[in-house]
Protein backbone atom coordinates (compact mmCIF):
# COMPACT_ATOMS: atom_id res chain seq x y z
CA UNK A 1 0.00 0.00 0.00
CA UNK A 2 1.01 3.43 -1.14
CA UNK A 3 2.34 5.89 1.43
CA UNK A 4 5.37 8.30 2.18
CA UNK A 5 8.13 8.00 3.27
CA UNK A 6 7.00 9.61 6.70
CA UNK A 7 3.99 7.49 6.59
CA UNK A 8 1.70 10.80 6.09
CA UNK A 9 -1.14 8.90 4.63
CA UNK A 10 -1.21 6.48 7.64
CA UNK A 11 -1.40 9.85 9.34
CA UNK A 12 -3.83 11.06 7.88
CA UNK A 13 -6.07 8.00 8.38
CA UNK A 14 -5.59 8.49 12.29
CA UNK A 15 -6.43 11.68 11.78
CA UNK A 16 -9.44 11.81 9.78
CA UNK A 17 -10.76 8.91 12.60
CA UNK A 18 -10.04 11.58 15.29
CA UNK A 19 -11.94 14.17 13.24
CA UNK A 20 -14.64 11.93 12.75
CA UNK A 21 -14.82 11.18 16.35
CA UNK A 22 -14.92 15.09 17.21
CA UNK A 23 -17.72 15.89 15.28
CA UNK A 24 -20.06 13.02 16.38
CA UNK A 25 -19.25 12.22 19.72
CA UNK A 26 -21.53 14.75 22.75
CA UNK A 27 -18.57 15.81 24.55
CA UNK A 28 -15.64 15.68 22.31
CA UNK A 29 -15.55 19.37 22.17
CA UNK A 30 -14.48 19.72 25.93
CA UNK A 31 -11.92 16.73 25.12
CA UNK A 32 -8.52 18.32 25.55
CA UNK A 33 -6.40 15.18 24.94
CA UNK A 34 -8.48 14.74 21.97
CA UNK A 35 -7.89 18.35 20.50
CA UNK A 36 -4.11 18.08 21.23
CA UNK A 37 -3.90 14.85 19.23
CA UNK A 38 -5.62 16.26 16.18
CA UNK A 39 -3.25 19.75 16.43
CA UNK A 40 -0.43 17.18 16.52
CA UNK A 41 -1.40 14.55 14.02
CA UNK A 42 -2.28 17.80 11.70
CA UNK A 43 1.09 18.68 11.94
CA UNK A 44 2.66 15.61 11.05
CA UNK A 45 0.50 15.26 7.84
CA UNK A 46 0.97 18.25 6.16
CA UNK A 47 0.29 18.06 2.57
CA UNK A 48 0.72 14.89 1.33
CA UNK A 49 0.49 16.13 -2.35
CA UNK A 50 3.49 17.71 -1.86
CA UNK A 51 5.47 14.64 0.49
CA UNK A 52 6.99 11.76 -1.76
CA UNK A 53 5.29 8.57 -1.98
CA UNK A 54 7.02 5.01 -0.60
CA UNK A 55 6.09 2.32 -2.11
CA UNK A 56 5.12 -0.60 0.00
CA UNK A 57 6.10 -3.86 -1.80
CA UNK A 58 3.55 -6.70 -2.78
CA UNK A 59 3.68 -9.55 -4.05
CA UNK A 60 1.60 -11.77 -6.41
CA UNK A 61 1.35 -15.56 -7.33
CA UNK A 62 -0.28 -16.86 -10.87
CA UNK A 63 -0.10 -21.02 -10.71
CA UNK A 64 -0.75 -20.96 -14.47
CA UNK A 65 0.71 -18.75 -16.73
CA UNK A 66 2.58 -18.18 -20.19
CA UNK A 67 6.66 -16.73 -20.78
CA UNK A 68 8.05 -15.90 -23.52
CA UNK A 69 11.06 -16.75 -22.42
CA UNK A 70 12.99 -20.51 -24.11
CA UNK A 71 10.93 -19.73 -27.15
CA UNK A 72 7.49 -19.50 -25.28
CA UNK A 73 6.05 -21.80 -22.32
CA UNK A 74 2.83 -22.51 -20.94
CA UNK A 75 3.05 -23.59 -17.23
CA UNK A 76 0.16 -25.13 -15.61
CA UNK A 77 1.30 -25.46 -11.99
CA UNK A 78 -2.42 -25.35 -10.30
CA UNK A 79 -3.97 -28.28 -12.38
CA UNK A 80 -4.55 -31.81 -11.24
CA UNK A 81 -1.98 -32.66 -13.41
CA UNK A 82 0.64 -30.19 -13.76
CA UNK A 83 2.71 -29.80 -16.91
CA UNK A 84 4.58 -27.01 -18.74
CA UNK A 85 4.20 -26.96 -22.91
CA UNK A 86 6.98 -25.92 -24.81
CA UNK A 87 6.60 -23.88 -28.09
CA UNK A 88 10.70 -23.90 -28.18
CA UNK A 89 12.98 -25.69 -27.26
CA UNK A 90 12.28 -28.03 -24.13
CA UNK A 91 14.08 -26.86 -21.34
CA UNK A 92 15.64 -29.62 -19.03
CA UNK A 93 15.41 -29.26 -15.09
CA UNK A 94 11.80 -28.06 -14.80
CA UNK A 95 10.44 -28.96 -11.08
CA UNK A 96 7.66 -30.36 -12.78
CA UNK A 97 6.71 -33.52 -14.20
CA UNK A 98 5.88 -33.90 -17.63
CA UNK A 99 7.08 -31.69 -20.36
CA UNK A 100 5.77 -31.29 -23.62
CA UNK A 101 7.03 -30.08 -27.22
CA UNK A 102 5.10 -28.50 -30.02
CA UNK A 103 5.49 -31.70 -32.14
CA UNK A 104 4.06 -33.97 -29.32
CA UNK A 105 0.02 -33.77 -30.18
CA UNK A 106 -0.44 -36.70 -28.45
CA UNK A 107 0.84 -35.59 -24.76
CA UNK A 108 -0.96 -31.85 -25.02
CA UNK A 109 -4.29 -33.49 -25.84
CA UNK A 110 -3.79 -35.80 -22.98
CA UNK A 111 -3.26 -33.22 -20.88
CA UNK A 112 -5.90 -31.23 -21.81
CA UNK A 113 -7.98 -33.46 -21.29
CA UNK A 114 -7.16 -35.41 -18.32
CA UNK A 115 -7.37 -31.86 -16.41
CA UNK A 116 -11.12 -30.90 -17.77
CA UNK A 117 -9.68 -27.49 -19.39
CA UNK A 118 -11.40 -28.16 -23.20
CA UNK A 119 -14.27 -28.93 -24.95
CA UNK A 120 -15.39 -29.22 -28.86
CA UNK A 121 -16.36 -26.32 -30.76
CA UNK A 122 -18.87 -28.45 -32.43
CA UNK A 123 -20.55 -29.10 -29.04
CA UNK A 124 -20.11 -25.46 -27.81
CA UNK A 125 -22.87 -24.39 -26.03
CA UNK A 126 -25.06 -21.57 -27.04
CA UNK A 127 -23.36 -21.25 -30.57
CA UNK A 128 -23.47 -22.61 -34.08
CA UNK A 129 -20.43 -24.91 -33.50
CA UNK A 130 -20.65 -25.29 -36.99
CA UNK A 131 -20.76 -22.08 -38.31
CA UNK A 132 -17.31 -21.43 -36.35
CA UNK A 133 -15.56 -24.25 -37.91
CA UNK A 134 -16.49 -23.23 -41.33
CA UNK A 135 -14.84 -19.67 -40.77
CA UNK A 136 -11.94 -21.72 -39.40
CA UNK A 137 -12.38 -23.75 -42.80
CA UNK A 138 -12.19 -20.23 -44.51
CA UNK A 139 -8.93 -19.32 -43.05
CA UNK A 140 -7.24 -22.40 -43.90
CA UNK A 141 -8.14 -22.29 -47.46
CA UNK A 142 -6.74 -18.30 -47.68
CA UNK A 143 -3.59 -19.76 -46.05
CA UNK A 144 -2.74 -22.39 -48.29
CA UNK A 145 -4.13 -20.24 -51.72
CA UNK A 146 -1.98 -17.61 -50.89
CA UNK A 147 1.15 -19.79 -50.17
CA UNK A 148 0.54 -21.51 -53.34
CA UNK A 149 0.34 -17.96 -55.31
CA UNK A 150 -3.55 -18.39 -56.33
CA UNK A 151 -6.04 -15.81 -57.66
CA UNK A 152 -8.32 -15.49 -54.66
CA UNK A 153 -10.63 -12.85 -56.79
CA UNK A 154 -11.72 -10.73 -54.46
CA UNK A 155 -11.87 -12.82 -51.75
CA UNK A 156 -15.98 -12.92 -51.50
CA UNK A 157 -17.71 -15.66 -50.18
CA UNK A 158 -18.57 -17.38 -53.40
CA UNK A 159 -14.78 -16.81 -54.35
CA UNK A 160 -14.10 -18.82 -51.83
CA UNK A 161 -16.02 -21.64 -52.46
CA UNK A 162 -15.35 -21.83 -56.24
CA UNK A 163 -11.33 -21.19 -55.02
CA UNK A 164 -12.09 -24.73 -52.53
CA UNK A 165 -13.37 -26.38 -55.57
CA UNK A 166 -10.67 -25.74 -58.13
CA UNK A 167 -8.36 -26.47 -55.54
CA UNK A 168 -9.86 -29.97 -55.08
CA UNK A 169 -7.25 -32.19 -53.52
CA UNK A 170 -4.73 -29.87 -52.85
CA UNK A 171 -6.14 -28.12 -50.24
CA UNK A 172 -4.99 -29.39 -46.57
CA UNK A 173 -5.57 -32.11 -44.27
CA UNK A 174 -7.01 -29.59 -41.55
CA UNK A 175 -9.42 -28.57 -44.34
CA UNK A 176 -10.99 -31.71 -45.31
CA UNK A 177 -11.14 -32.48 -41.66
CA UNK A 178 -13.59 -29.66 -40.68
CA UNK A 179 -15.24 -30.01 -43.40
CA UNK A 180 -15.61 -33.67 -42.63
CA UNK A 181 -16.92 -32.52 -39.26
CA UNK A 182 -19.81 -30.11 -40.25
CA UNK A 183 -20.74 -32.44 -42.68
CA UNK A 184 -21.74 -34.67 -39.55
CA UNK A 185 -22.88 -32.01 -37.55
CA UNK A 186 -25.50 -30.20 -40.59
CA UNK A 187 -26.18 -33.42 -42.78
CA UNK A 188 -25.86 -36.54 -40.67
CA UNK A 189 -22.74 -37.26 -42.57
CA UNK A 190 -20.60 -40.02 -41.46
CA UNK A 191 -18.79 -39.03 -37.56
CA UNK A 192 -14.65 -38.28 -39.03
CA UNK A 193 -12.32 -39.66 -36.42
CA UNK A 194 -9.65 -36.92 -35.97
CA UNK A 195 -7.30 -38.23 -33.57
CA UNK A 196 -4.52 -35.94 -31.50
CA UNK A 197 -2.23 -36.83 -34.60
CA UNK A 198 -4.48 -35.18 -37.19
CA UNK A 199 -3.46 -31.55 -37.99
CA UNK A 200 -7.17 -30.26 -37.66
CA UNK A 201 -7.10 -31.86 -34.12
CA UNK A 202 -6.63 -28.27 -32.17
CA UNK A 203 -8.67 -26.51 -34.51
CA UNK A 204 -11.98 -28.22 -33.72
CA UNK A 205 -11.44 -27.59 -29.75
CA UNK A 206 -11.71 -24.14 -27.59
CA UNK A 207 -11.07 -23.76 -23.49
CA UNK A 208 -14.05 -24.51 -21.39
CA UNK A 209 -15.71 -21.53 -20.75
CA UNK A 210 -16.25 -21.90 -16.97
CA UNK A 211 -12.52 -22.48 -16.55
CA UNK A 212 -10.50 -19.57 -14.85
CA UNK A 213 -7.92 -19.94 -16.98
CA UNK A 214 -9.86 -20.35 -20.34
CA UNK A 215 -7.76 -17.36 -21.48
CA UNK A 216 -4.61 -19.10 -21.41
CA UNK A 217 -5.63 -22.50 -22.89
CA UNK A 218 -7.23 -20.16 -25.79
CA UNK A 219 -4.00 -18.75 -26.14
CA UNK A 220 -2.26 -22.12 -26.20
CA UNK A 221 -4.69 -23.80 -28.41
CA UNK A 222 -4.41 -20.64 -30.99
CA UNK A 223 -0.52 -21.48 -31.52
CA UNK A 224 -1.17 -25.20 -31.62
CA UNK A 225 -3.77 -23.88 -34.77
CA UNK A 226 -1.69 -20.85 -36.09
CA UNK A 227 -3.96 -20.68 -39.31
CA UNK A 228 -6.70 -19.64 -37.31
CA UNK A 229 -5.62 -16.48 -37.30
CA UNK A 230 -8.47 -14.99 -35.80
CA UNK A 231 -8.26 -16.74 -32.79
CA UNK A 232 -4.38 -15.85 -33.11
CA UNK A 233 -5.27 -12.24 -33.03
CA UNK A 234 -7.25 -12.17 -29.98
CA UNK A 235 -5.42 -14.63 -27.83
CA UNK A 236 -2.25 -14.36 -28.15
CA UNK A 237 -1.06 -11.16 -30.51
CA UNK A 238 2.68 -11.24 -30.06
CA UNK A 239 2.03 -14.44 -32.00
CA UNK A 240 -0.07 -13.08 -34.32
CA UNK A 241 1.84 -10.36 -35.53
CA UNK A 242 5.19 -12.13 -35.74
CA UNK A 243 3.33 -14.65 -38.03
CA UNK A 244 1.67 -11.45 -39.90
CA UNK A 245 5.29 -10.36 -40.86
CA UNK A 246 5.72 -13.63 -43.22
CA UNK A 247 2.39 -13.83 -44.96
CA UNK A 248 1.56 -12.55 -48.82
CA UNK A 249 0.19 -9.75 -49.32
CA UNK A 250 -2.96 -10.73 -50.45
CA UNK A 251 -3.50 -12.85 -47.05
CA UNK A 252 -2.64 -9.74 -45.52
CA UNK A 253 -5.49 -8.08 -47.05
CA UNK A 254 -7.93 -10.21 -46.42
CA UNK A 255 -7.43 -10.65 -42.69
CA UNK A 256 -7.03 -7.03 -42.05
CA UNK A 257 -10.47 -6.46 -43.94
CA UNK A 258 -11.91 -9.68 -42.22
CA UNK A 259 -10.41 -8.43 -38.56
CA UNK A 260 -11.81 -4.97 -39.20
CA UNK A 261 -15.52 -6.36 -40.58
CA UNK A 262 -16.15 -8.94 -38.40
CA UNK A 263 -14.24 -8.27 -35.16
CA UNK A 264 -13.37 -5.00 -34.38
CA UNK A 265 -16.66 -4.21 -34.92
CA UNK A 266 -18.08 -5.72 -32.00
CA UNK A 267 -15.53 -7.22 -30.23
CA UNK A 268 -17.53 -8.79 -26.85
CA UNK A 269 -19.96 -10.33 -28.68
CA UNK A 270 -17.27 -12.20 -31.09
CA UNK A 271 -14.88 -13.41 -28.04
CA UNK A 272 -18.57 -14.85 -26.71
CA UNK A 273 -19.55 -16.34 -29.70
CA UNK A 274 -15.90 -17.66 -29.95
CA UNK A 275 -15.08 -19.04 -26.58
CA UNK A 276 -18.58 -18.46 -24.71
CA UNK A 277 -19.52 -16.74 -21.65
CA UNK A 278 -18.44 -17.57 -17.84
CA UNK A 279 -21.51 -18.89 -17.26
CA UNK A 280 -21.85 -21.03 -20.37
CA UNK A 281 -21.96 -24.40 -18.65
CA UNK A 282 -24.96 -23.97 -16.69
CA UNK A 283 -26.78 -23.43 -20.77
CA UNK A 284 -28.21 -26.48 -22.78
CA UNK A 285 -26.12 -27.87 -25.36
CA UNK A 286 -27.68 -27.18 -28.61
CA UNK A 287 -27.08 -30.97 -30.39
CA UNK A 288 -29.76 -33.57 -30.98
CA UNK A 289 -29.34 -37.13 -28.66
CA UNK A 290 -27.95 -39.20 -31.15
CA UNK A 291 -25.05 -36.74 -32.08
CA UNK A 292 -24.89 -36.11 -28.32
CA UNK A 293 -24.48 -40.02 -27.52
CA UNK A 294 -22.11 -40.76 -30.15
CA UNK A 295 -19.52 -37.96 -28.69
CA UNK A 296 -20.40 -38.88 -24.88
CA UNK A 297 -19.24 -42.58 -26.28
CA UNK A 298 -15.80 -42.14 -28.13
CA UNK A 299 -15.20 -38.48 -26.99
CA UNK A 300 -14.96 -35.52 -28.95
CA UNK A 301 -11.84 -36.43 -31.16
CA UNK A 302 -12.11 -40.37 -30.93
CA UNK A 303 -9.94 -42.44 -28.10
CA UNK A 304 -6.31 -40.33 -26.86
CA UNK A 305 -3.73 -42.89 -26.75
CA UNK A 306 -2.21 -42.50 -23.07
CA UNK A 307 1.58 -42.63 -22.80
Amino acid sequence: EADTTQAHVANARALAEKIDRFQTEPDAWFDDVLIAEMIGLAKQTGDVTRTPLDLGVASYEQGNFWTDHFGGLYVFRDVEHPAVIAMGDKPDGLPVGDVFARDEPNGIATFLEVNGLVEPVIRARGVNGATILRQKMDFILVDAAANQGEDMGQMSARDLRRLAHRMGPDLPEEFQALAALVRWAENNGKWPRITSRHPAYFYTLRARPDHPDRDLVNQLLAELAPMDFRQLFICHKQAFYAAYAGWPKRKKEYVAEFLHRDYMANKAGARAALFGRRTAAAQVPNVSPRKSDLIDQVGPWGAIRRR
